[in-house]
């Protein structure tokens, strides 16, 4: 279906999907969330969450995503950051108890310099982000920062064998294979604890059925 779409359609789609805005970012982060549930869980899982964390998650989008992980552990506390005001006011509207509980708390922040004191978070997690980051050695290391001894980064991003291939990528996608993101830990201070490979069955934002083959790195402070 990608053929009935032109390039500004695929620019404009890129650029949603990097910061979703209005009406139509709405519906595109919606798009996402469903389309990347699998991924999502895959992340959850990798962090391991116990008793009482509190959990951090770069870009959640509309977090639509938010009670499963909450329901990893009892009292558990999340804290999610984004670019989007679009995201963030939606994430909130669709959490909305989970913030009235307190136990749900949503913020913006400027893609590199995270709003936390050091040592605030025991997990951190991403999804689909890490093609969008301006300064990654920077964004990593504020991450580090901000995690306590111990803690878990779990970053799950699209391969780049199969991403290269998605038609709107080349308009200001960072793609990653595993050896990229090696390269890009050995720059921060994290150790990499396991690269897990993982494959689902999703449908492209431009509409095609694909079987999507996609990593989460593991990274220990």
């Amino acid at each position: 279906m990608s053929d009935k779409f032109s390039e500004e359609d695929l620019k404009s789609l890129a650029k949603q999907l990097s910061n979703p805005t209005g009406e139509d970012g709405i519906k595109v982060g919606q798009l996402m969330s469903e389309g990347n549930i699998e991924m999502i869980k895959a992340a959850i899982e990798a962090l391991q969450l116990k008793f009482g964390q509190s959990v951090l998650e770069l870009g959640p989008g509309n977090a639509d995503h938010l009670k499963t992980i909450l329901d990893q552990a009892e009292y558990l506390n999340y804290f999610g950051v984004d670019i989007s005001e679009t995201m963030k006011a939606e994430a909130e509207r669709i959490n909305a108890k989970f913030i009235e509980l307190r136990i749900a708390f949503f913020t913006l922040y400027d893609g590199t310099n995270l709003p936390f004191k050091d040592k605030t978070f025991d997990a951190t997690l991403t999804v689909n982000t890490i093609y969008f980051w301006e300064k990654p050695a920077e964004l990593l290391n504020e991450v580090y920062r901000v995690l306590k001894p111990g803690g878990r980064f779990a970053i799950a991003y699209g391969q780049k064998d199969f991403m290269k291939n998605l038609p709107f990528v080349k308009h200001g996608f960072q793609l990653y294979s595993d050896e990229d993101i090696k390269v890009l830990v050995a720059q921060s201070s994290f150790k990499i604890e396991e690269i897990q490979h993982k494959e689902d069955n999703a449908i492209s934002k431009t509409g095609e059925k694909v079987r999507r083959q996609f990593g989460v790195a593991v990274l220990m402070k």
